[in-house]
């Protein structure tokens, strides 16, 4: 592995997050005398409760609430949350290079369930581009 200068690593963590679509902000952490209730974050476009987790690389990503198939969600879209020991909240690393199996169920990213209408033709695109894939690697 190569050790990178914090400038360099900024640039290559931004630019993953930029192709990754991890531009979200963390919610603030409350602090141990808060005794307010929280509300979950609302997206902006369709009112949907998000969710921002860290990922692995040190940026942000908003996240469905729950889980869903992976084949009812395009590839680019497909995050999973991993527990690291004496890390709290647990770390979304996007689900790239393993494809799940079409029952598996990974985290999406917001987008891919948001109701607003460049959401939608976001996803629509991301599930042409997986089927074109998937036919150019069909034999014959």
């Amino acid at each position: 592995m190569a050790e990178l200068c914090d400038d360099c690593w900024i640039d290559i963590a931004n630019d993953l997050a930029e192709y990754e679509g991890a531009t979200a902000g963390l919610t603030p952490k409350p602090g141990s005398d808060d005794v307010e209730w929280i509300e979950p974050a609302k997206c902006p476009e369709c009112h949907g409760e998000i969710m921002a987790f860290p990922t692995n690389y040190d940026r942000s990503v908003h996240l469905a609430s729950r889980e869903f198939p992976a084949k009812e969600i395009p590839s680019r879209y497909r995050w999973r949350l991993m527990r690291i020991p004496g890390q709290f909240p647990p770390v979304a690393v996007r689900v790239a290079a393993a494809h799940p199996l079409p029952g598996e169920l990974v985290r999406p990213a917001h987008v891919a369930v948001c109701l607003s209408p460049d959401a939608v033709a976001a996803v629509e695109d991301a599930r042409e581009s997986d089927l074109r894939r998937a036919q150019s690697r069909e034999p014959g």
